[in-house]
């Protein structure tokens, strides 16, 4: 009888440890299925971040087309009211009597007088307004590392104000190029308009202006900073009062704090959206 229960326990106890063997996970393979795991999980991860950076690029890409689009429109309504658009040889006979004359960060590169309501008098300069539109690429605390349009407006009452005189000048260019503000400081600054504009100043693209033809007679002016940027460019025709305005903007400048990483470059170019319009103004009746 102690034969037979030694037996069963034997047979016993060998067959728990067989289920014990059986029914667990050896060290080696739990370190296969963790790495294995790891592998699984990093790569998700990795997947995760891509599309999310993905979409991150394609918003900020939609966000700049979007206020590039919005500041081609205001600039276009402005110049639908203009009465006369300053060429490169008129701005630069007026440049020093603007508001930054020896601010070389604020470029202006599209000037021009605006009639702000409709005209009855003779003359009519008293209800004009004198509009510059700057491309400013001064160092700031708030804005980008990119460049920035800036508007600047001089109204009738303005401090600095004066209305240019037809009367005393033999054509109306002369009128325009020989204006002369008040003796009085100008008080009002340029207001941001668009930050992100594209600062690229070596080997950005060139700036392109309509052909100019001979009948009808049309010859255009093309308006740049002399530091090479062409971000923002102008066109102007300047006996039919019209322009060409182009802005580039430059949508790397939104997740990138180094200048030197947001250059505008072939690969890259679908970063930097643009946008263009031809607009002609009112005509000036002088």
């Amino acid at each position: 009888m102690i034969k037979i229960l030694k037996f069963i326990f034997k047979n016993q106890f060998k067959a728990s440890k067989s289920l014990d063997k059986s029914g667990g996970f050896t060290l080696v393979e739990l370190l296969v299925a963790l790495a294995m795991s790891s592998i699984i999980i990093a790569l998700l991860l990795q997947f995760m971040i891509s599309v999310i950076n993905t979409d991150s690029n394609e918003q900020i890409k939609i966000n700049s087309e979007q206020e590039i689009q919005i500041a081609l429109d205001h600039i276009s309504r402005d110049l639908r009211e203009a009465i006369y658009i300053y060429d490169a040889a008129g701005i630069n006979a007026i440049k020093l009597r603007l508001r930054y004359p020896d601010d070389d960060t604020k470029t202006p590169i599209l000037v021009f007088w605006k009639r702000e309501i409709p005209d009855n008098n003779s003359a009519g300069e008293d209800n004009s307004s004198l509009v510059v539109y700057y491309l400013d690429n001064s160092s700031s605390t708030i804005w980008s590392q990119a460049a920035r349009i800036s508007k600047w407006q001089i109204k009738k009452n303005n401090p600095g104000f004066n209305p240019f005189n037809i009367a005393q000048s033999n054509t109306v260019e002369d009128a325009m190029n020989n204006w002369q503000k008040s003796g009085t400081a100008y008080t009002d600054a340029a207001d941001v308009l668009i930050d992100y504009v594209d600062q690229t100043t070596d080997s950005p693209p060139a700036a392109t202006c309509p052909a100019n033809t001979t009948t009808p007679p049309i010859t255009w002016s093309t308006i740049t900073p002399s530091n090479g940027m062409t971000g923002f460019y102008v066109c102007v025709d300047k006996a039919n009062t019209t322009a060409k305005v182009f802005i580039r903007g430059n949508a790397l400048a939104r997740r990138e704090s180094n200048p030197n990483l947001i250059k505008y470059e072939n690969d890259k170019k679908s970063y930097f959206p643009t946008a263009n319009a031809i607009v002609q103004g009112a005509k000036s009746g002088y």
